[in-house]
């Protein structure tokens, strides 16, 4: 099989900790075997739709939706628009037959993975999360191999189906030497001041957006500090005139267009504690301050901030402290040249720079594997 042509299907998307994996995965797979055909399905109306055909790939969407934790009358339409997913997913793989199916997580994932795994096609997950979501426990019954970021999975997974392969993350982070006066310049920051870097993901996180809306007498005391504020587009009006947003020595911005220079200019990182955004930490090697989102599926933004924590790699503040110790958290890091230097030292061997190429790897054996198998 080694010379024959194969077909990936990948799926997943919602947000960008789903969507990136997925790119970074086809991206590596490509790169040891470039004559694959890729075939991506995610949902109708979000991200990956745009993101995955801008990559270079085809997707297929499907009209799904997550179901509502609280009580919606959105959830109503949640089972047709499951049944109606799962007979489109079943489709889409009879016509595309893949070799193959891999599952970042997100609304789509879900179907197809079961869709699938019915059809007797082997399955890929890449379960980002300390914390295996219900979907993924479930498909991880009879998935071929499951890819994790974290020690101690087997809690949720058969032992011989783990391969600990480490987060893919956008390649432009994975080098930041010799960056750090280029982000200086970029962002327009004092290179006499040290620089808080405070990201709330894509979508912005209300939390830390009012965290510092809240604390504008902390920049006013302590003038040698200076902060890059990623608000997020959504939140950009709300806090654009805030006291804080027009300090001199804060810059609120909706979103980062060069994330790897933002990294490489920060002293300090206060962040959400998605799976995607750790995992790219860990290979930047900066002080962080994790502020776990409590809104999420089983807490699992605290148990990956947890994960980093009992390895002296991160500090964490409670999102309900927030406002109150998270500057804090960081003006003692700042402060702390020793402790600065432990945290990144600490959370740098964390790092997994090959990820993608681990899984891709995977993929390609388990495909290998399928061509193997006699016809009939």
């Amino acid at each position: 099989m080694s010379s024959q042509k194969i077909k990936i299907l990948i799926t997943g998307g919602g947000t960008g900790g789903h969507v990136f994996p997925a790119i970074a995965i086809a991206d590596a797979i490509k790169k040891l075997r470039p004559d694959t055909e890729f075939l991506f399905v995610g949902a109708n109306g979000k991200m990956e739709m745009d993101r995955v055909p801008q990559a270079g790939y085809a997707i297929e969407g499907l009209n799904i939706a997550g179901f509502q934790r609280s009580a919606s009358w959105k959830n109503l339409s949640f089972p047709f628009k499951l049944v109606s997913s799962l007979w489109k997913a079943r489709k889409i793989i009879r016509r595309f037959q893949p070799d193959v199916v891999v599952g970042t997580g997100g609304y789509a994932s879900g179907p197809v993975m079961r869709a699938a795994q019915g059809a007797g096609i082997p399955t890929l997950i890449q379960e980002q999360n300390s914390y295996a979501g219900v979907t993924n426990k479930i498909l991880g019954k009879r998935a071929s191999k499951i890819c994790v970021a974290y020690d101690h999975m087997e809690q949720f997974f058969l032992a011989e189906k783990i391969v600990f392969s480490g987060n893919p993350v956008r390649s432009d982070i994975l080098n930041l030497e010799g960056k750090h006066q280029e982000g200086i310049k970029h962002y327009g920051l004092n290179p006499r001041k040290k620089t808080i870097a405070v990201i709330g993901g894509s979508m912005g996180a209300r939390t830390l957006n009012e965290a510092m809306r809240d604390n504008a007498k902390f920049f006013e005391k302590y003038e040698g500090v200076q902060a890059l504020w990623q608000c997020g587009k959504f939140y950009e009006y709300e806090f654009t005139e805030c006291d804080t947003a027009k300090l001199e020595n804060v810059q609120l911005l909706p979103f980062i267009d060069r994330m790897d220079l933002l990294f490489a200019a920060a002293d300090v990182v206060i962040s959400r504690a998605g799976a995607l955004t750790i995992s790219e930490l860990c290979l930047v090697g900066k002080p962080v301050v994790l502020v776990p989102s409590p809104n999420v599926a089983e807490d699992h933004q605290t148990k990956n901030a947890l994960a980093l924590v009992e390895k002296g790699a991160a500090r964490l503040v409670r999102d309900a402290e927030a406002k109150e110790k998270m500057l804090q958290e960081a003006l003692l890091i700042l402060e702390n040249e020793a402790l600065a230097f432990s945290l990144s030292e600490s959370i740098r061997q964390l790092g997994r720079p090959n990820a993608a190429e681990a899984i891709a790897r995977e993929v390609i054996k388990l495909a290998e594997r399928t061509g193997d198998k006699p016809a009939g």
